[in-house]
């Protein structure tokens, strides 16, 4: 799909998704409370369809898909029928008022912990933490070679690149030295320190990491896994097996042996390979096949994947592993905003519509167990955007509720309206922040 129709797509997707259930908490806890919704709806503006349900509400999607809501019965927005007084938002008690608020964000954070159990028990894909430095970068001068394998980030053990990225990432953040452990291509261990202090201020993300210059490393010549029915499986490779030699030529790494294996065929398919199973050396006939992987450009292959750090679990350890993931999110997530508040971090790395398409995309084309990581990451961050304490965000009406239970009697009209306006202000200050990022981000890509 074109990157710029599968971003559009995937944005919808990911939009649809997320505001649906972020808008289904605030009316189920709504309904469950007593109160009567008037509409539910997912976008704004005019309604491309509507229908209404048997308990009255009016179910619509409509024309602008950056958000929705839910609309109910509200005395603040007109007269209501005695009769209906009791399903009225406003004449609920102050603490049904904030679970139907609260619910809201609380359905985001029971999504993405949902997202994330999913991911675990059907497999999260990631590489192996095995690195590379870019000449002349901060990561090369301080002592990162080709090979190595990250051990420890920052004194956690890490075991995926992703892993790594993570904790790499929050460092990044504060501009804060953090210490490495690494084991060589040699076998021996190193213990380095990455000065990111060195770094310049006032930069995003992606800058910092380019001029860190820590990249993923090619994997060595181990087989991860053989495609059934394709040359390799017919041959007898196994997983596990390591590739040393491909018709007498030694192979360095993985991305070695697929160049050796395209040079060799062009000259004749049928390959003689070298391989150390178990201590020994097997010498094994394979037929290269002609294939366009992902309708790309015809090349010789065997069927075989460089080894994959999977993070596979039964259904209670995933659960385990989805509480531990979104705890890890949110508490990065407020270091962020801290450091993007006390200065420590620029603006420069909030991200608006456009940047999230890409990543729905790029998500997207990476496979299920990494979409649902993206769709997890952002309803998170939905939830934690929604109670943040702005006037017209769910944190802004519990604010107002937060007050009313100290001083006994509801916020003023008039401190509301003012409130909203300072709300309104503040997002769209931020939405336009967001989107002023994106669009530098494509036409001055760092």
């Amino acid at each position: 799909m074109n990157p710029f129709f599968g971003s559009v797509f995937w944005l919808l997707v990911t939009l649809g998704v997320l505001v649906t259930f972020h808008e289904f908490g605030h009316y189920w806890v709504a309904r469950r409370c007593g109160v009567k919704v008037l509409r539910f709806s997912v976008g704004f503006g005019n309604a491309l369809w509507k229908r209404i349900g048997r308990d009255g509400t009016e179910y619509q999607i409509a024309a602008i898909p950056l958000g929705g809501y839910v609309k109910m019965l509200d005395a603040r927005e007109g007269d209501v029928d005695p009769a209906l007084r009791h399903q009225e938002f406003t004449a609920q008690p102050i603490w049904k008022r904030i679970a139907i608020v609260a619910a809201g964000p609380g359905f985001n954070i029971i999504f993405t912990l949902a997202a994330f159990w999913l991911m675990f028990v059907l497999g999260r894909t990631d590489y192996p933490p095995i690195v590379t430095a870019a000449p002349q970068s901060i990561a090369a001068e301080a002592g990162i070679q080709p090979g190595d394998r990250l051990l420890t980030v920052g004194g956690e053990p890490v075991t995926t690149w992703s892993g790594s990225l993570d904790v790499i990432a929050n460092a990044l953040l504060g501009r804060t030295p953090i210490a490495v452990t690494v084991r060589g291509s040699d076998g021996a261990q190193r213990s380095l320190v990455l000065p990111l202090n060195r770094l310049p201020a006032g930069e995003d993300i992606g800058q910092y990491m380019d001029k860190l210059g820590l990249q993923l490393g090619a994997a060595p010549a181990i087989v991860g896994t053989v495609s059934p029915g394709d040359p390799a499986a017919l041959a007898g490779l196994q997983a596990g097996d390591k590739i040393v030699r491909v018709d007498g030529n030694g192979v360095k790494d993985f991305n070695d042996l697929s160049k050796q294996i395209v040079a060799a065929a062009a000259k004749s398919p049928k390959l003689a390979l070298d391989v150390e199973r178990q201590g020994k050396t097997l010498q094994l006939a394979v037929m290269a096949r002609m294939e366009s992987p992902d309708g790309g450009t015809p090349r010789w292959v065997i069927g075989v994947t460089p080894e994959m750090a999977i993070q596979h679990y039964g259904p209670l350890k995933a659960l385990a592993e989805s509480f531990d993931l979104t705890w890890q999110r949110t508490v990065d997530t407020f270091g962020m905003v801290g450091k993007m508040l006390t200065g420590q971090a620029s603006t420069k790395n909030l991200s608006g519509v456009i940047g999230i398409a890409q990543a729905a995309n790029m998500s997207a084309q990476a496979g299920l167990d990494r979409f649902l990581e993206f769709l997890g990451l952002v309803s998170l961050s939905l939830a934690i955007l929604n109670l943040l304490p702005i006037p017209i965000l769910d944190g802004g009406h519990l604010l107002y509720y937060l007050i009313e239970l100290i001083k006994g009697s509801p916020v003023s009209e008039r401190t509301m309206i003012a409130g909203q306006y300072v709300g309104i202000a503040l997002l769209f200050t931020l939405m336009g922040l967001a989107f002023y990022n994106d669009i530098h981000r494509i036409i001055l890509p760092s």
